[in-house]
């Protein structure tokens, strides 16, 4: 029964709202991911520079990459590919490309409607664009309640249970001690809040995602030859002109844009929690970030593995597996064994990191709900005994729930930014006008929206461009800062 619902809910009506809400975002901004496409190489070059005491807007993309390239993108893509053949790769494409201005838009309002902490940092996401821009009290804890269950328990204990038994395949490691030492490591985490998750964050990513990438690009390089060919293919099987993929069609479409979606998690509402904490000059400046994050996790990152996938040789039509087994196969297949082991290590970075990411989204929801010191505690302990219980047992169905909750998670986040999208091109329009005037960093001024429900400690009114990234919101004491 909850296949069935799952099946309506997010291989149907989700990916119809996600993408065609995404391709309304991308018309209606004049194509603003492709407008700002070069220069997301230069707001993420300048998101390196961070302020004392605070979160870098990188910190803040290495934190959101942290969730985004994860068993998605291992797993997802070889599942896509297995059901869908290879023209679901191109339908991951265009999920991701109308995605990036869905990401935009969520993530410039997380920055908009963000709050100042009380301890130097910022929080904010949805639930706090869901309040303070449609004063919707009801629905923003709404939100925060089904995004803690999914993010903060559900997808939790199923990245335990993922992680501990491909090590178990691939070293014969005891799952049950694989999850007493991830717990440990959790724990030693969590103790020191957002500021040593986002380190880790920033330390794990980049070696997990360039090693990933470089082991992909070389089974690819020795291969080049035939990349042309297999893109061709791609594109035939896409529309069903491939006769050896014809039959496809219809799951190349679902697959694709399934996978996509929860691959780059562009409009499901969870990115823009992360987003929000990121220090930055003007709230366009951490959209054009994030989209800049859904071409990483999907153009580059899940075209790897999609092509490493197709260029190997082991995939044929019809093959029946599951995907971590399909990508492993794939890279042993040409560089020999010791590709499972790789495979399987990569995983298990990719997956720790995406516990880290899903434990902030949890404690999130859960300081957004109340600021009690003992539910944060607890909400801790429960998670590490999760990590612990979901080693040793098969959480197949808490995900089928966990994914319809995800999949309500999205409907609210899809109709709260339906709703504040004249708020987000205001925005956007004013980025845009600086930029047009020859202003490199623009500088978001608060009392040009003097309409909004602003936190004037995050955005003060009249900015100076020479002080605004090193300002610290206001009200906190030097100590603390």
């Amino acid at each position: 029964m909850l296949e069935v619902i799952n099946d309506f809910l997010s291989g149907k009506v989700l990916i119809v709202l996600i993408v065609g809400l995404g391709s309304y975002f991308t018309i209606r901004s004049r194509f603003v991911q492709l407008r700002h496409f070069f220069h997301m190489f230069a707001v993420f070059r300048d998101s390196l520079k961070g302020s004392a005491g605070q979160l870098s807007s990188f910190q803040a993309l290495m934190l959101s990459l942290a969730g985004r390239v994860g068993a998605g993108n291992i797993a997802g893509v070889g599942i896509a590919v297995t059901l869908g053949g290879p023209g679901a790769v191109f339908w991951m494409w265009v999920t991701a490309l109308v995605g990036m201005s869905s990401s935009f838009f969520e993530c410039t309002l997380a920055q908009v409607y963000k709050r100042a902490d009380g301890d130097g940092l910022y929080r904010g996401g949805p639930a706090y664009y869901i309040q303070h821009g449609l004063k919707l009290k009801g629905m923003a804890v709404v939100f925060s309640i089904l995004l803690l269950v999914t993010y903060g328990f559900a997808f939790i204990g199923l990245q335990s249970y993922t992680v501990t038994h491909s090590l178990q395949n691939a070293f014969a490691f005891d799952p049950q001690h694989t999850g007493i030492v991830l717990a440990v490591l959790l724990a030693i985490t969590f103790i020191g809040g957002i500021k040593r998750i986002a380190s880790v964050s920033d330390l794990l990513v980049p070696i997990k995602t360039l090693a990933y990438i470089g082991v992909t690009l070389y089974v690819i390089g020795t291969q080049i030859e035939h990349v042309p060919a297999m893109l061709v293919t791609i594109f035939k099987s896409a529309f069903g002109l491939d006769p050896a993929f014809g039959g496809l069609l219809g799951s190349a479409i679902v697959m694709g844009v399934k996978r996509g979606v929860f691959a780059n998690e562009a409009g499901l509402g969870s990115a823009p929690n992360v987003a929000a904490v990121a220090a930055v000059k003007h709230p366009g400046a951490q959209g054009v970030v994030q989209a800049f994050s859904v071409f990483l996790d999907t153009f580059v990152i899940c075209t790897c593995t999609a092509l490493l996938i197709l260029l190997s040789g082991f995939y044929t039509p019809g093959f029946e597996g599951d995907g971590i087994v399909l990508t492993q196969n794939s890279l042993a297949a040409v560089v020999g064994d010791w590709g499972r082991m790789f495979v399987s290590v990569a995983l298990s970075l990719f997956v720790f990191t995406c516990i880290l990411y899903n434990y902030y989204l949890g404690e999130n929801s859960l300081q957004f709900l109340t600021r009690n010191r003992a539910a944060l505690m607890t909400f801790r302990g429960l998670v590490l005994a999760l990590v612990v219980w979901g080693s040793m047992q098969d959480l197949s169905t808490v995900f089928a729930f966990a994914d319809i909750t995800m999949t309500c998670l999205a409907f609210v986040n899809l109709m709260a930014l339906a709703l504040l999208f004249k708020v987000g091109m205001r925005v956007m329009r004013d980025y845009d006008a600086q930029r047009r005037a020859g202003v490199d960093q623009p500088v978001f001024d608060s009392s040009k929206f003097s309409d909004l429900d602003l936190d004037l400690k995050a955005w003060p009114a009249n900015p100076s461009a020479d002080t605004q990234t090193d300002a610290q919101p206001q009200g906190i004491p030097a100590a603390q800062r």
